[in-house]
């Protein structure tokens, strides 16, 4: 898609979005993002020159279908593949990736920490369509035999080799400095962190600051070469709700805000990674602190977790926190999936987290009332009270497995127009009671309720009641007395009679 729009831009000292953005130019992949966020491309331009949205895009990635992360856009999901040590797999990194995709990540992090790293990048990234982010600190390390071994220069090397191959976003851990490792020293779970707790390592190790922080600027001139964005990492993230708003994950934050407008300097595209396990009374205040520090840079969050006593179903106690923090702000959410802190996820845990993810989101969305978003909601909830099985599947998050369970039970075509499912059967069923409330004639009203009860009812109702807004802010009435299609009930009914 972008391979004809990047190549006048081949060999220009700065090729960053935020670049263009800054010179008042409207990217092709600008235009792209406003027409599929619906918002004014001179909206887009601005916020991306503002650093409140990036747009993920390295000239070398050509595939990419553009996309942005930002409060002005929709609240959008990340999914985290890659091998370990112990698992090495390309293929089954590739079936990950077209999972990712088929389901809806907006973003892709490749966290892979043994074999060919560099091939199974190359691959990931020659299939995927969108932005695909990285950690260089895991590569790095797989190249040596101890920590200490490493090098600023042998750091820069390696995100300069990644940078080349296309990657959109790095994840870079340089707010985390020596003067902070004791403020860690007190948690239940310490440092979390793998990039965080290596850079410890590294500093321990060599009595030196952080190499991340302290070659930031030669960071930036390896970024706007390329347009890669940074993602900063948060290496004191708390791994617990015990050691969540704790000194030693905001004195990280406070720095994570100083190296943000030190990159913005250099015009290059920052977002910030957020905490991961949160108390649900603290996610708000979270959101609104990194606003303030970080300059209102798009926020990255972990879940959050709201809990951490569910180990299987961590998808689920993640995406509590995840909905909540997309309201209060966050602009990115990273996915966990149901093996977190368990295994290296397989195909069916990043679907199980990819699904959890696309609800946080899109409740999200909803919630912060964006334009539109509801729109969805509506046209589903219209599908089921018509009783419209295959429009309901097919505007469904999950198309396939919403068809899988209703269809357990009421497996025949001939349900997909009854007007029941298994749960009620046709005589319990309350939609179609309502719906079919006019059709037979009705006796005279012959008593009612207290009249002055009712009269409070209705006025208190008009009070409290909220406008009806979006596709049903001037709703048609219902229709009552509305007839399923005689073969329709027909077949449902001889199709039932059967499976009894």
């Amino acid at each position: 898609m972008r391979a004809q729009w990047v190549e006048s831009r081949r060999g220009l000292a700065n090729v960053t979005q935020m670049h263009f953005a800054r010179q008042g130019v409207v990217t092709q992949e600008m235009q792209h993002v406003a027409g599929r966020e619906g918002l004014p491309a001179e909206l887009v331009r601005s916020e991306v020159a503002r650093g409140r949205m990036i747009i993920p895009a390295n000239l070398n990635h050509p595939e990419l279908e553009p996309m942005a992360i930002g409060i002005a856009a929709k609240c959008k999901i990340n999914a985290n593949i890659g091998n370990s040590q112990i698992v090495s797999d390309v293929e089954g990194e590739l079936t990950k990736l077209r999972g990712c995709l088929k389901h809806g990540a907006d973003t892709v992090m490749d966290l892979s920490t043994g074999g060919d790293i560099p091939h199974i990048r190359d691959v990931l990234l020659r299939h995927s369509t969108v932005p695909l982010g990285t950690v260089p600190t895991y590569e790095a390390i797989e190249r040596v035999k101890r920590v200490e071994e490493l090098t600023a220069r042998d750091l820069l090397d390696i995100v300069e080799e990644q940078a080349k191959q296309g990657v959109d976003y790095m994840t870079i851990h340089a707010g985390i400095l020596r003067d902070f490792l004791p403020l860690a020293q007190h948690r239940i779970t310490g440092i979390v962190s793998r990039g965080g707790a290596l850079m410890a390592q590294w500093m321990m190790a060599k009595g030196l600051e952080n190499p991340w922080y302290t070659h930031f600027d030669d960071l930036c001139e390896i970024f706007k070469a390329y347009d890669v964005s940074f993602s900063l990492g948060d290496s004191l993230r708390p791994g617990c709700l015990a050691d969540a708003s704790d000194e030693a994950q905001f004195a990280e934050l406070r720095v994570l805000g100083e190296l943000t407008r030190r990159a913005w300097e250099h015009d290059v595209q920052v977002m910030i990674e957020g905490p991961g396990h949160v108390p649900m009374d603290q996610i708000e205040m979270n959101m609104k602190i990194e606003q303030e520090v970080c300059h209102e840079a798009p926020f990255y969050v972990l879940g959050p977790l709201a809990t951490d006593i569910a180990p299987g179903y961590d998808h689920i106690t993640s995406a509590i926190g995840a909905a909540l923090a997309g309201w209060h702000g966050a602009s990115m959410l990273c996915y966990v999936t149901p093996a977190e802190h368990l295994s290296l996820p397989n195909a069916e845990d990043v679907h199980q987290g990819i699904i959890a993810y696309k609800i946080a989101a899109h409740a999200a969305d909803v919630a912060r009332q964006r334009s539109g978003a509801r729109d969805r909601d509506d046209a589903l909830s219209r599908a089921r009270y018509a009783f419209d099985w295959r429009e309901q599947f097919r505007l469904s998050l999950d198309p396939e497995a919403a068809q899988a369970k209703h269809d357990e039970t009421l497996p025949h075509d001939a349900f997909k127009t009854a007007e029941f499912c298994a749960m009620c059967g046709p005589k319990f069923c309350s939609m179609k009671v309502h719906t079919h409330l006019l059709e037979k004639d009705l006796p005279e009203v012959t008593e009612r309720a207290d009249a002055q009860l009712v009269a409070d009812s209705l006025a208190f109702a008009r009070r409290a009641a909220i406008p009806r807004t979006g596709s049903v802010a001037q709703p048609s009435p219902v229709a009552l007395g509305r007839k399923a299609s005689p073969a329709g009930a027909a077949g449902a009914a001889a199709a039932l009679a059967k499976a009894e």
